[in-house]
């Protein structure tokens, strides 16, 4: 029986490698595979899934009618990129994929945004989500697991703005939970003395 998978990860965990060996897999077997990304995350071009070691590929964006493309094309296997950026009603629409049509769906994305709060379409997975799954990296600074996307301005972590800004290694850092408190702290002793350097 065909089920709805959240894998999650902070940012440089590997999920679009992830993706990538997944697609490669089914259709090195000839089974077919329909790979969908949000129209948000463009730092490689709209509709592309591209990881960090360069291996890139071609996506259709998730939108309204990804429900009836999926009827229509019958894959074996539906893989999401960005899924945090999916709306509710998008992560709906995957489960009704995988209940009404029998397909598999795997949601890939991030957890929490810079601030450690929940993106929409991850709570919604969280919600909805037959299998939960954790894509696992360690933090930019120590060994320990990183848990959080921490937003950076050079070399200074900033925690506040919008909760969406696109950016690769240049904006954000994979910390772990005592790493990510660090960071805070200093932030907020800068802010205290004015922005500069105690």
């Amino acid at each position: 029986m065909a089920k709805l998978y959240y894998r999650y990860g902070t940012m440089n965990s590997g999920k679009s490698m992830d993706i990538l060996k997944i697609a490669n897999n089914y259709e090195e077997q000839g089974k077919s595979v329909l790979i969908f990304t949000s129209v948000v995350d463009t730092r490689h071009g709209i509709g592309k899934v591209t990881s960090r070691v360069g291996f890139q590929r071609e996506a259709l964006l998730l939108n309204g009618r990804m429900r009836e493309i999926v009827e229509e094309a019958k894959p074996d296997c539906v893989v999401v990129d960005e899924a945090q950026f999916a709306t509710p009603e998008q992560i709906d629409m995957m489960a009704d994929i995988v209940d009404q049509l029998n397909i598999p769906v795997i949601a890939y994305g991030l957890m929490t945004d810079f601030q450690g709060k929940l993106f929409e379409g991850s709570k919604r997975l969280l919600e909805t989500a037959d299998r939960i799954e954790e894509v696992k990296t360690v933090c930019w600074y120590c060994n320990s697991k990183a848990r959080f996307n921490t937003r950076f301005q050079g070399e200074r972590a900033v925690f506040t703005g919008e909760q969406v800004d696109i950016g690769g290694n240049d904006k954000y850092r994979p910390l772990c939970r005592k790493c990510y408190r660090k960071e805070k702290e200093k932030s907020e002793r800068l802010a205290e003395a004015g922005g500069r350097e105690e």
